[in-house]
């Protein structure tokens, strides 16, 4: 049966929660992490039980496909579907009840397993299964696909650490599973007809007969495969004391919710067992010449009692380098490994640890395996764990349409035998394909993720799918492994599932969704009855996408599409602020998958390959809807491990899209700010009068479209290029503390030296912003360099086209970018750099301007990009050459709570901040650890954005900033930052220059 949009209709003034029925909602749903993509009939977002129980009785009513949700990080393909989506993550996200006594916690599905962790922290506890999503992976999801992870080897699966369920069954009910004993089970049996009557009926039917628990026996995956997630896990099932008087084990139906994929059961609330937290420990990076090698000194390894044995091999690495956040975590690497074997030693004592480590190398080197074996503590494993984690992510960023695919990427057999189905699956792929592979993850537990390089775009491709998927499973049941160890069936591998295990085990697995399920409301499709493995794909031959011509130069991923195509949906945008990072402001303030990077740029690339107009491609209210709330902060293009930079993707449909429906009035006067700031600098008393008079200001504010809660920037009395010309490079400079930008009064002249200016020269990049309304910060910059032996020369340039980039005028800021590449070609050099004090302005000479001036300007403008220094960058070089010293400043306790601007954050470093501003004895940094401040240029100003904007300020900053004693200074290199700071929590925030300047003998 079907539904109509009247009967939809009706089911949403039912729900207190939303359905959504929009093409924009229902097409970034129509995605996950996999190869997979189908449209779903709405998408429902539930806010309490009573609504998912709306929604079961509802599909069972018109036998319409429940789909459920967590974070929509699934490999293949179990969230994609034609029913309803039920995402229920968005609301069903609390901690229900922790009991530390027991080790028990209570959840609903929609928490994430890291914020739990956090949770659990205080009483020494944590959930276990560790993901590389961990920071975004819901235990509803994990739960879902028997989730692990990189210490399974000691922790086993979620399976193992849930203790009981409560949810709904496929005809509304609700019904609560959790352990039985014999006794229990068998008044479950006896009870009144019903749904769940009939299900521990069934269950006790086919597993009661010592035929069929052989059969599972002989058929299933060999219990020495620790990670097997092959179809329903009757196998698992059976060992309990209901069927097996020698188990110990209690009848629990969680055995087989866990791992079913959603097919079964729709769970509002999950038990879960957890447990201490683990000894300290360290990393070996134990390093091989090629993959065989790692695997065998796996063995090696294992003899040990690892936590955690991970292999990491040479196309990773590879792609760490062109990652901005992983190529400072690739520190470890020695030479050009084929692998690395990650080996985590957790013991009570260090001399324990270094025992075991020890003994791994002489074992290793005396079969012969591995040429390095650097041993990592404290802050470094965890960087390590960062790069491991990022692995899936990583490989995205290798060029072209033949990519890693995800299609025989989960397989799982006995450790002992890895290293001989590895070496026969490499020439399986080498001898009949003649394609490579990537591989990594879990070699101590007998499964490495493995990623074939094909193109699935091409009719080979599309046909290589399906062959190389039929071979591999072949090859894994002839070593009587598991076809999926840990990502689940889904629709990739499900229509395998009777090959595995043989037709009459399938047909008990058939009779248990049957049971379950009986009008197959339950995530259709996955696991029994799975379509074909190569349908509903992303990719596929028959669509023959252009890349449409851009002003960027996406060369370097063969256009914006390919640009577009890099995410793949792993989701390192949704986790939130509790976790780090910047990634992504506006999903951390909403908690909307709309509001992800991953949804942008897959609406983009949905939209460039099936364009309404091809003449137009561009022009799409559905990109214009995700794209609203990008803060263009620059997070994604680091924190992404696909290095996906949506900032840049919505630059450049910004400006196609103004082609075709003009330029707002908004946006041209936030991109004329230059020039509206030159004209008022002539009048700054006026100017200044008529933004701060209560009236006229909000006369502005109406007018501009900007929010009347947000004062407006003042000019300086004079601008910097004015005092510049007046003031810098004199050889009295001790005494420009008289002028403007001083407010301790005069200095006492130092004696003219010989030289005034021993350390050469910089040339300082007068921003727009600083030249007009942060005078005073620019001022104190020159007389900062000036005073420690640095000539400051203002070259010509234009200015930085910042403004013009944050609204899209994509063309202009080129233009600029042009112009200054022209001008400063010729005079900037290693010796004598571009410095700036604005982040967003000089750090578009290093990442934007190599891809936006022409050609054949290209080569000086990334000539120029090296020597673009923020000024925190330059001082703290200097201070590492010896020519900026400690003794050059006074000694005074303080204080500084250092907010970091979000472009410096993700295109360069915090680091030479801290340096800086600890230079001076006594001076102590306190990093706050926040994302976006959420003013992001103009965005804070503007009037339907003001509210997410503070909202965003309030995850940590303004909380972290009134929290701050009165004489801790708060430090914010951005100018945004500063007035975000000011307006969210009236507290002054100072440039780390000032700060500097202040403490100046």
């Amino acid at each position: 049966m079907s539904s109509s949009p009247n009967e939809l209709s009706s089911l949403a003034n039912r729900l207190t929660g939303e359905l959504h029925t929009g093409r924009t909602m229902r097409s970034l749903y129509a995605t996950d992490a996999s190869e997979y993509q189908e449209l779903p009939l709405a998408v429902a977002l539930p806010r309490s039980e009573a609504d998912v129980g709306e929604l079961v009785r509802f599909a069972s009513l018109h036998h319409i496909g429940l789909i459920p949700r967590g974070a929509g990080t699934s490999l293949a393909g179990q969230v994609v579907g034609s029913g309803i989506v039920v995402d229920v993550g968005r609301h069903l996200n609390r901690i229900l009840a922790t009991n530390a006594q027991t080790r028990r916690v209570r959840v609903q599905p929609g928490v994430v397993r890291n914020e739990l962790n956090l949770h659990l922290k205080p009483h020494g506890l944590f959930f276990t299964p560790e993901t590389s999503t961990a920071n975004r992976a819901m235990i509803g999801g994990m739960v879902g696909n028997n989730s692990c992870g990189a210490n399974s080897i000691v922790y086993g699966t979620t399976r193992e650490h849930l203790v009981s369920v409560r949810g709904f069954l496929s005809d509304g009910s609700e019904a609560t599973f959790g352990p039985l004993t014999p006794e229990a089970f068998a008044a479950k049996c006896a009870g009144p007809d019903s749904l769940e009557t009939r299900i521990y009926c069934t269950v006790r039917d086919l597993l009661g007969d010592a035929g069929k628990r052989e059969l599972i026996r002989t058929h299933y995956p060999k219990p020495t495969v620790t990670r097997r997630n092959t179809g329903y896990a009757l196998d698992r099932l059976m060992a309990c004391q209901v069927f097996d008087p020698t188990s110990d084990q209690p009848f629990n139906l969680c055995q087989l919710i866990a791992g079913s994929e959603g097919t079964l059961f729709l769970g509002v609330e999950f038990e879960l067992n957890v447990e201490p937290l683990p000894p300290p420990g360290a990393l070996m990076c134990a390093h091989f010449a090629t993959i065989a090698d790692s695997l065998k000194a796996t063995l090696i390894a294992m003899k040990h009692r690892p936590h955690g044995c991970e292999l990491i091999d040479r196309h990773i690495l590879e792609c760490t380098k062109s990652n901005l956040e992983q190529s400072k975590n690739r520190f470890f690497v020695q030479g050009d490994p084929g692998a690395v074997l990650v080996i985590e030693i957790r013991r009570d004592h260090l001399a324990a640890i270094e025992t075991e480590m020890a003994a791994i190398e002489s074992e290793c080197r005396a079969a012969g395996l591995g040429y390095a074996f650097p041993v990592l503590w404290g802050e470094d494993c965890d960087k390590v764990w960062d790069l491991r984690r990022a692995g899936q992510g990583l490989m995205n960023n290798v060029v072209g349409d033949a990519q890693p695919r995800e299609v025989v990427e989960d397989t799982a057999v006995a450790v002992e035998d890895l290293p001989a189905y590895i070496g026969e699956f490499e020439a399986l792929l080498r001898d009949k394909y003649g394609i490579s592979c990537v591989y990594y993850a879990h070699a101590g537990a007998g499964e490495l993720h493995t990623r074939p390089l094909f193109n699935l775009k091409t009719p080979e491709g599309l046909a290589m799918f399906r062959s190389i998927a039929t071979d591999i499973a072949t090859l894994v049941k002839k070593y009587r492994g598991s076809l999926s160890g840990e990502h689940g069936d889904g629709r990739l591998r499900g229509e395998f599932i009777r090959f595995m295990v043989g037709d009459e085990c399938y047909a008990l697995m058939r009779r248990i969704k049957e049971t379950f399920d009986p009008h197959g409301v339950f995530n259709p499709g996955k696991i029994i009855d799975t379509p074909p493995m190569d349908t509903s794909l992303r990719h596929s031959p028959d669509r023959h996408a252009t890349e449409p011509a851009t002003i960027f130069d996406f060369s370097a991923t063969r256009g914006i599409l390919r640009a577009a195509e890099k995410c793949t949906g792993v989701g390192e945008c949704r986790k939130t602020a509790s976790m780090g990072g910047t990634m992504c402001p506006s999903y951390m303030a909403t908690r909307n998958e709309a509001d992800t990077t991953r949804a942008r740029a897959n609406m983009l690339r949905q939209v460039l390959t099936h364009p309404r107009d091809v003449q137009d491609p561009w022009d799409s209210p559905e990109i214009a809807s995700v794209m609203d709330l990008c803060l263009s902060c620059k997070g994604c293009k680091s924190e992404c491990p696909s290095n996906v930079d949506v900032t840049r993707l919505k630059a450049e449909w910004q400006q196609h899209y103004y082609d075709t429906h003009g330029v707002p009035l908004r946006s041209r006067l936030v991109a004329g700010f230059t020039d509206s700031m030159r004209l008022a600098s002539l009048v700054p008393a006026l100017y200044n009068w008529v933004v701060t008079a209560p009236d006229f200001s909000r006369w502005i504010k109406d007018f501009a479209g900007f929010a009347r809660g947000r004062s407006l920037p003042t000019l300086h009395r004079t601008t910097l290029a004015e005092w510049h010309e007046q003031h810098a490079n004199k050889t009295d400079i001790g005494q420009v503390g008289a002028s403007p930008g001083d407010a301790r009064g005069r200095r006492q002249a130092a004696p003219r030296p010989e030289n005034p200016f021993p350390n050469g020269r910089v040339h300082l990049f007068c921003d727009e912003f600083t030249n007009y309304n942060d005078t005073p910060v620019g001022i104190k910059a020159v007389e900062l360099l000036n005073r420690l032996g640095y000539e400051v020369i203002i070259p010509k340039h234009v200015e930085s086209g910042r403004a013009h980039l944050s609204k899209g005028l994509v063309r202009a800021a080129k233009q600029f970018a042009t112009r200054n590449v022209e001008l400063l070609r010729d005079v900037i050099t290693a010796e004598a750099p571009l410095i700036g004090i604005e982040p967003s302005a000089i750090l578009g000479f290093r990442d934007e301007y190599p891809d936006l001036v022409p050609a054949g300007l290209q080569t000086a403008a990334r000539t120029l990009a090296k020597h673009a220094l923020l000024i925190d960058e330059f001082i703290a070089r200097e201070i590492d050459a010896g020519r900026i010293r400690r003794e050059q400043f006074g000694a005074s306790s303080r204080t500084i709570r250092l907010h970091g601007h979000c472009h410096q954050k993700s295109l360069a470093s915090l680091k030479p901040t801290v340096r800086m501003l600890e230079l001076p004895a006594g001076h102590q940094v306190q990093v706050i650890p926040s994302g976006c401040c959420g003013m992001a240029g103009s965005f804070g100003y503007e009037e339907e954005h003001f509210a997410l904007s503070q909202q965003i300020g309030e995850l940590v900053l303004f909380p972290a900033v009134r929290s701050a004693p009165a004489n801790t200074i708060i430090a914010a290199p951005g100018t945004s930052c500063r007035h975000q700071i000011k307006d969210g929590t009236d507290r002054v925030a100072v440039h780390p220059v000032e700060i500097l300047h202040a403490a100046m003998l």
